[in-house]
């Protein structure tokens, strides 16, 4: 059976589900292709793999109708943020109410938010959805592509967008090349107790084995922890007995939050920077993970993909109003343009930022300390570094920005 749409995409997760949400005004006809169905029942524990949502996110995520769907089943507001160094004087604080906001963002779990966008999706009736269901070839022809799916389906549409994640099928696929290193780290997540309550304040250590974050959770002993660290030391402490494990991630962290008790399951992740070298090509867009990585320092990788989901339906979305062609590369380049600007941008502040906190000579540890007690005195120097991590500033589509204005509407 043969069905035709105006876009096919591919990954139903959370950079996918928000494209497919922000054509809910829209006649294009979009099919979403996901292999997992998410389990809707919510475990008393909350998932290890979570983000930081920013201000533009949650913007964005309001006016899609995600936002109360997020609310009602689990996030957590964090209104502070201390980054220090170990053994160093290097230190800088964040406060929401000194720059006149709610809160700095929300630590929320991956599966909330794809839940909640999937809400909104099954409510349109442009949308079809396909789960579970994969993707088995993929054919590219002058007007259109064709997919063919594992349950037997066939597809063409006009666009293909990979939203699949950072070993994405669809980027194989095109056999689009990718620029990339190995951080040579791997993370390791857990949910964690503390002996003492965290006050919604996001905290990170750098230490000269990696950086360790405690982000907060609902409950005010609770939080999430990504601990960066060598690939070989994060197998072992995943696998290490739980008693051995808190005594190490109580000394790593300072002891800044008392005793600490891993609670649930932990895993470890390696963490690469990718960087596909096109994100459109003939008939294919590439957004989220599928066309960047970028190490979980600053927890911007998710509200990177959520702004190119925006970015890319506000250029079909103009495309199809004038009559033009939303497959062509010539016509995706605006897209392109833009998000692998955004991208190249937070990649290289990510690797800066890295580089500047690698290794404890003296010298180095020095000029971070001074660094850091600058940007912490400068009048509006901090405010400028927690705009653009709100994502108040820079190139933002407008579904991110409040309140939305959605062009030829």
């Amino acid at each position: 059976m043969m069905q035709s749409v105006d876009i096919a995409i591919v990954g139903g997760g959370m950079v996918g589900l928000a494209l497919a949400a922000a054509f809910r005004d829209s006649d294009l006809r979009v099919a979403v292709i996901e292999s997992r169905t998410p389990e809707s029942k919510l475990n008393d524990l909350p998932d290890v793999r979570v983000s930081a949502l920013s201000r533009s996110s949650e913007t964005m995520l309001r006016n899609l109708g995600a936002w109360q769907g997020i609310v009602d089943r689990r996030a957590a507001a964090y209104s502070a943020m201390e980054v220090w160094e170990q053994d160093s004087f290097a230190r800088i604080e964040f406060d929401a109410m000194q720059m006149a906001q709610p809160d700095l963002g929300h630590i929320v779990e991956n599966r909330v938010i794809q839940l909640a966008l999937l809400e909104q999706v099954e409510k349109q009736s442009n949308v079809t959805l396909f789960m579970p269901a994969q993707c088995q070839s993929m054919a590219i022809g002058e007007s259109e592509a064709w997919l063919t799916l594992d349950n037997g389906q066939s597809l063409t549409a006009k666009l293909v967008v990979g939203a699949d994640g950072a070993n994405s099928w669809v980027r194989r696929q095109q056999d689009i090349p990718l620029t990339h290193w190995d951080y040579g780290h791997s993370a390791v997540v857990a949910n964690v107790w503390t002996q003492e309550p965290h006050q919604q304040v996001a905290r990170q250590i750098f230490t000269p084995q990696g950086p360790l974050a405690f982000l907060p959770m609902g409950g005010s002993q609770m939080s999430s922890i990504v601990w960066s660290t060598e690939p070989n030391r994060a197998e072992r402490l995943v696998n290490m007995d739980k008693d051995e494990f808190n005594k190490a991630l109580t000394a790593e962290f300072d002891a800044r939050l008392g005793l600490c008790e891993v609670i649930g399951e932990r895993y470890a992740f390696p963490l690469k920077m990718r960087y596909a070298r096109d994100f459109a090509v003939e008939r294919v867009a590439l957004v989220g993970d599928a066309a960047h990585t970028i190490h979980p320092l600053a927890g911007q990788g998710v509200n990177l993909g959520l702004l190119d989901a925006a970015s890319l339906a506000q250029e079909i979305i103009g495309l199809w109003h004038k009559g033009q062609d939303i497959g062509t590369k010539r016509n995706l380049r605006g897209y392109e343009r833009w998000r692998k600007a955004e991208a190249a941008k937070m990649i290289a502040a990510m690797q800066g930022f890295r580089d500047l906190f690698e290794g404890d000579n003296p010298a180095k540890k020095l000029i971070r300390g001074i660094g850091m007690t600058i940007a912490g005195q400068l009048p509006g120097a901090k405010d400028e570094i927690m705009k653009r991590a709100l994502g108040l500033k820079g190139h933002l589509p407008n579904l991110a920005k409040y309140p939305a204005h959605i062009e030829n509407k």
